[in-house]
C-alpha cells in the first residue's frame, strides 16, 4: 500500500498493519490461528479451516539428542553419515567424485591424505564385496553381512597371508547362508574365480573362527547374532528348488516349485539318497515335478542349471521313481497332476 507522509507527499510502500488475518468462517477477533509447520499451513484452531498456505518455518533447525546419547557430546551436522564398517572418526569432509579432471585429482589427493594403508585395504575389499553381491542380485543384507565378517577377519588378523579374493569368496558364501539365501561352491567359483576347494577350505576356517569368537566374546561383540543358525544347519535340496525352477523359466513356476520342494523334503527319508549331493536331488525333484504337472522338460537343461551331470540326475531320479507311491501326495493328483506323466525308468 502507498503511504502518505506528514507533508502530504508519498512516503513509499509500507506494510498496512491495520489488516488482520482472520478465519472467513468463524470471523473471531482476535483470530485463533495456528501455524502448522509440518504441513506449511495456517489453520484456524476453532473450525479447522486452512487460512493460509506456504508458511515458512523460521524456527531453529538444530536439534539436540544429548539425553539419548547417554551423556555424550551432541551430534554434529558436519560430514557424511557414520559407517559402522570403518573405524575411527568420520567427520572429515569428503570430496565428491566428478568427471572433471580437477575434481578427480582433488578427490584422489584427499583420499590419499585422509586414509592410512589399512583403511584403504578395507575400503577396496568393501567395494569388491558390493560389486560381487550385485552381480548375483544379492541384497544389501548379504553384502553388509559379508563386509562385517571381513572386518572381523581384518581386525583380528585372521587368515593373514591368504589371498584377499579367497577370503572375500568365503565371506560371501557365509553371508548367503546367514541370510537364508545359500549359494553353492560352484556358484561362488563362477562369481569369484576362486576354486571350489579353496572356497571350501576358507569356509571351514571362517566357521571355526566365528564360532570361537562368539564363544569368547559373545554375540554382542561380533554383531553376528545368527552364527549358530548356519553353524549347525546344513543346506538341503529343498533350498535350491525354488531358485532353479525360476531360472528354468517354467510357466507354472509356483506349482512346480512347491511340488519339487515337498518332494525334496520327503526325499530326506529315502536311504538311497542320503549320501547324494543336494544339487542332484533338487534337479531330480524338479524333473519329476515338471512331468507331474504336465510341463515336461528333459533332464539335460535341469542338470545344467544345477551344475551336475545328466547321468547323476537320472540316477537320483531312479530312486525317486522307486519311492513314488510314498512321495506323491493325493492332493497333487486331485489338483490335476498325473502319475502317468512321469517318465519310466529305463532298465
Amino acid at each position: 500500500m502507498l503511504a502518505t507522509g506528514v507533508d502530504g507527499n508519498p512516503a513509499g510502500f509500507q506494510e498496512d498493519l491495520s489488516n488482520i488475518l482472520c478465519c472467513p468462517d468463524c470471523k473471531e477477533i482476535p483470530p485463533n490461528l495456528v501455524e502448522e509447520f509440518s504441513s506449511g499451513d495456517m489453520v484456524c484452531q476453532s473450525c479447522g479451516v486452512v487460512v493460509g498456505t506456504r508458511i515458512i518455518d523460521t524456527r531453529s533447525e538444530w536439534r539436540t539428542f544429548a539425553n539419548d546419547d547417554h551423556g555424550g557430546d551432541d551430534p554434529s551436522r558436519v560430514g557424511g553419515p557414520q559407517d559402522e564398517f570403518i573405524e575411527g572418526e568420520q567427520l572429515a569432509t569428503t570430496v565428491a567424485f566428478s568427471e572433471s579432471k580437477a575434481h578427480k585429482a582433488l578427490s584422489r589427493t584427499q583420499n590419499n591424505a585422509n586414509q592410512d594403508k589399512q583403511q584403504k585395504g578395507l575400503m577396496q575389499a568393501y567395494k569388491e564385496i558390493v560389486s560381487l553381491c550385485e552381480a548375483i542380485n544379492m541384497g544389501q543384507n548379504v553384502s553388509n553381512a559379508a563386509k562385517h565378517i571381513f572386518k572381523l577377519v581384518d581386525k583380528y588378523k585372521f587368515m593373514k597371508g591368504k589371498p584377499q579374493e579367497a577370503v572375500i569368496a568365503g565371506c560371501i558364501f557365509i553371508a548367503c547362508r546367514q541370510n537364508n539365501v545359500p549359494r553353492t561352491f560352484r556358484e561362488i567359483f563362477n562369481l569369484t574365480s576362486v576354486s571350489k576347494k579353496e572356497v571350501g577350505r576358507v569356509f571351514k576356517q571362517l566357521q571355526k573362527f566365528l564360532q570361537k569368537l562368539q564363544d569368547t566374546e559373545g554375540e554382542g561383540a561380533t554383531g553376528l547374532n545368527t552364527v549358530t543358525n548356519y553353524e549347525n544347519t546344513s543346506v538341503g535340496a529343498e533350498d535350491f528348488c525354488g531358485r532353479y525352477v525360476s531360472q528354468l523359466g517354467f510357466k507354472n513356476q509356483q506349482k512346480i516349485s512347491k511340488i519339487s520342494r515337498d518332494l525334496a523334503e520327503k526325499a530326506n527319508d529315502i536311504a538311497a539318497l542320503a549320501g547324494r549331493s543336494p544339487l542332484s536331488v533338487a534337479a531330480a525333484c524338479i524333473y519329476m515335478a515338471c512331468h507331474l504337472v504336465g510341463e515336461p522338460r528333459s533332464s539335460t537343461p535341469i542338470a545344467k542349471q544345477a551344475g551336475v551331470s545328466d547321468g547323476t540326475v537320472k540316477t537320483a531320479y531312479k530312486h525317486l521313481f522307486a519311492a513314488r507311491e510314498q512321495l506323491i501326495k493325493k492332493e497333487w493328483l486331485e489338483d490335476g497332476a498325473s502319475m502317468d506323466n512321469i517318465p519310466q525308468v529305463q532298465a
